[in-house]
């Protein structure tokens, strides 16, 4: 299957490459190249890539296409808060301009990366896909809006399916350092803290970026009728943990760290367990990865690429790394690229 992903010189998309080449899929790659160069360890074998910004891709640039799938999107709720705005116009309108161009150049499968934060303040109960959607940032409620407006396009020939992630982590070779695991792990192995500054109540799920990989190549083959305009929640039950368990994962994996609860941040509103049932009963998927296995993994990859605290705070982060880019010039205010990156 020829297979066009956008976002793919990011967190996600470094993974999920190699794991769509290895089931056989000739992969182009669409990126802007905000992120190309934040590598730790080895550089990853990227594919021919189209270097576009998502709001300027058109549909002459999809045909041939069998699949899109679209990773690309402002990834950070500190980020939406600052610029909302624009995390609707790329996250939101950008994503929903792609599907209908996808559909114009006849791509009949779009598979997009949706959250399980699309959920919000769920509770304690397990929510599955029919689930209400409560959305509590700009990165989430673009994700509900995106969902909303691309089912409408569903038809006969083109078929769109909503694959709601759970928390990412693990290892990529584009690294990011602002989602929970790969964080708390990186504090520990910087400075022998693994720091909470909430109250560590809320409940995440959590999946590790190769099962998210996993999980789409598993849409990419599914019968039509399986994922046609359907959403399903990616990731696994034994990876529902409340912010604590997964710091004291953290602290049982890297040696000589040590718990610090600040609360400074109270208790986040951001809590919710998910049930992953769907993808088990009808794409026949299930996740891997423990919590566990992940920190030993980020633990020995860190530990082996020389993590310095310079990369974890800049680099890795998104929201310093995109600021770092409008300051130099890379980026105008509207987070287009004017030069080529730093």
């Amino acid at each position: 299957m020829r297979v066009l992903v956008t976002g793919h010189q990011g967190y996600l998309g470094s993974v999920m490459v190699p794991v769509l080449r290895a089931h056989g899929h000739n992969v182009t790659g669409l990126d802007s190249g905000l992120f190309a160069d934040c590598i730790l360890g080895a550089p990853p074998d990227d594919p021919p890539t189209l270097r576009l910004d998502i709001r300027e891709v058109t549909a002459a640039h999809l045909t041939g296409f069998d699949a899109v799938i679209h990773l690309a999107a402002l990834s950070n709720d500190p980020l939406g808060y600052l610029e909302p705005q624009i995390t609707y116009e790329i996250n939101h309108a950008a994503s929903v301009r792609l599907a209908r161009c996808a559909k114009v150049a006849g791509v009949r499968r779009f598979l997009y990366a949706s959250t399980c934060s699309v959920y919000g303040a769920a509770g304690s109960e397990p929510v599955d896909e029919n689930a209400p959607l409560r959305p509590l940032t700009p990165y989430a409620e673009s994700k509900v809006r995106v969902e909303d407006d691309v089912a409408a396009m569903a038809d006969t020939g083109f078929s769109p399916v909503f694959l709601r992630n759970a928390t990412a982590f693990g290892f990529s070779p584009r690294l990011r350092a602002d989602i929970v695991l790969n964080n708390l792990v990186g504090f520990a192995v910087l400075t022998g803290e693994v720091k909470v500054l909430s109250d560590g109540t809320p409940w995440r799920p959590l999946v590790h970026a190769q099962d998210i990989a996993q999980a789409f190549a598993r849409c990419l083959v599914a019968p039509a009728e399986t994922i046609h305009c359907s959403a399903f929640n990616i990731g696994s039950e034994m990876n529902n943990r409340t912010v604590a368990e997964i710091a004291q994962t953290v602290v049982d994996t890297v040696p000589d760290s040590k718990l610090v609860i600040t609360g400074e941040y109270g208790s986040d509103p951001r809590s919710y367990r998910v049930d992953f049932g769907a993808a088990r009963t009808e794409l026949d998927f299930e996740a891997k990865w423990s919590i566990a296995d992940g920190a030993a993994e980020l633990y020995e990859q860190y530990t082996l690429a020389g993590l310095t605290a310079e990369d974890f705070d800049e680099r890795f982060t998104r929201l310093a790394r995109l600021e770092m880019l409008r300051r130099t010039g890379v980026l105008d205010e509207s987070m287009r690229r004017v030069t080529s990156a730093a």
